[in-house]
């Protein structure tokens, strides 16, 4: 088995070398003057089981270039089989078409990784779980909720106490399945626009009275709709908010609107590399899911189930 790594994510990518107690192969992912991506394999794989992990985060053209460039080289390469490795899909938002004339983007990756020659794709917590079916090779989908309910149950202890919280109806299926796996209750955030460009209607589904509610989604992006969740939870009487996301995008201002928020605490993961920004916030924390990803790589290296991971 190889371990390649991308210029998306080098601490993720050593964290699971690390864990798996497997170094990473010597590769060069460089930029000529103009910005072309080069990519050279400075060692053998032929025959090897290679896993090229790379996250396709910001800047998302350039990685998601780089994944692909990588894994024409390892073709060409003779690689036996390539797994891409994508901790974050960058393109998992733009799953259908939502309106005329309008790409979907999701299905277009899903091509040209295989296009490329990956064998397999290994990602976390996918924006929908039918982008799946986007790919024509095998793809696993990895959750993100043990790791998450690790670090709620080190946090909190007594689980049972806590109020899990959807930020919308759609996230309920999420929200509902790590309630269940700490015993805790669930309450949903109803939001509407009554009319265009009014400000969101927030509707609490669920008693929070003096509760310590944990929102749960899978990405954060501006922050806008974990950052008015908590507002109506404390308005209705919550004691604390917190919010539990697989992916920090935390895009342009997002980390200061966090510091300005009702939020007490957003947990996220390192699907996406930190940003300095992120580290220096006294509201933002981070936690690895390099030993989830690093036994799921080992698994379908040794062709054994991954699905037991989530039991």
């Amino acid at each position: 088995m190889k371990l390649l790594a991308g210029n998306s994510n080098g601490a993720l990518a050593r964290a699971i070398a690390d864990h798996l107690d497997a170094p990473l192969a010597s590769a060069e992912f460089r930029r000529f003057k103009d910005h072309e991506i080069f990519v050279t394999i400075e060692e053998n794989v032929r025959g090897e089981d290679v896993f090229l992990l790379q996250s396709t985060s910001r800047p998302a053209n350039d990685h998601l270039m780089e994944l692909l460039i990588g894994i024409d080289a390892l073709t060409r390469a003779s690689a036996r089989r390539i797994t891409a490795v994508v901790p974050y899909f960058g393109y998992a938002r733009q799953d259908r078409k939502v309106g005329g004339r309008t790409p979907i983007s999701a299905k277009l990756v899903a091509n040209l990784i295989a296009k490329a020659g990956a064998h397999r794709v290994l990602t976390l917590e996918l924006h929908a779980g039918q982008i799946q079916g986007f790919f024509d090779i095998p793809t696993d989908n990895l959750f993100a909720t043990p790791v998450l309910e690790k670090d709620l149950r080190d946090r909190y202890g007594r689980c049972e106490e806590l109020m899990i919280v959807s930020p919308d109806v759609g996230g309920v299926v999420r929200a509902r399945a790590l309630a269940n796996r700490l015993g805790a209750d669930l309450a949903i955030v109803d939001k509407r626009r009554p009319t265009a460009g009014l400000s969101e209607v927030m509707n609490i589904i669920g008693d929070v009275q003096g509760r310590r509610c944990i929102l749960i989604d899978d990405i954060v992006d501006s922050a806008g709709t974990l950052c008015n969740a908590a507002a109506a939870l404390k308005e209705d009487g919550a004691e604390s908010v917190s919010a539990v996301v697989c992916h920090g995008v935390l895009s342009d201002g997002a980390v200061a609107r966090v510091a300005k928020s009702q939020l007490d605490e957003l947990v996220v993961t390192d699907s996406i590399a930190p940003t300095e920004e992120m580290n220096a916030s006294d509201k933002i924390r981070v936690v690895s899911v390099a030993p989830l990803i690093g036994e799921a790589v080992w698994r379908i290296a040794n062709e054994q189930s991954i699905s037991v991971l989530f039991e």
